[in-house]
């Protein structure tokens, strides 16, 4: 069996798929601080320098399950001349809140 089918059938259960949905979120941020670090070429450590942290939070951030404050993401977004944009939007209209 592949991945893909593997994962169609994973999600068809209701529950499976509503806790996955619920971590695109998580993963989507982890996937953007970990292209902005590679843009620039930094290691984790000098990444954590650089917002004034430690590398572990780093690779927290970029391997575990772990959800980052919005304040250690404004300072990775300073960090990299990015603005910080937090959303709560309903499925068919976006509101900023």
């Amino acid at each position: 069996m592949h991945h893909k089918e593997v994962k169609d059938k994973l999600l068809s259960n209701p529950e499976v798929k509503k806790e996955y949905e619920d971590l695109d979120v998580l993963y989507e941020i982890k996937r953007q601080v970990i292209s902005l670090r590679k843009e620039k070429g930094l290691s984790q450590k000098e990444m954590a320098e650089l917002i004034g942290t430690k590398q572990s939070a780093i690779s927290r951030l970029e391997n575990e399950d772990y959800n980052p404050s919005v304040e250690l993401l404004s300072k990775i977004a300073k960090a990299f001349d990015k603005e910080l944009e937090v959303k709560i939007k309903d499925k068919n209209e976006e509101v900023i809140i």
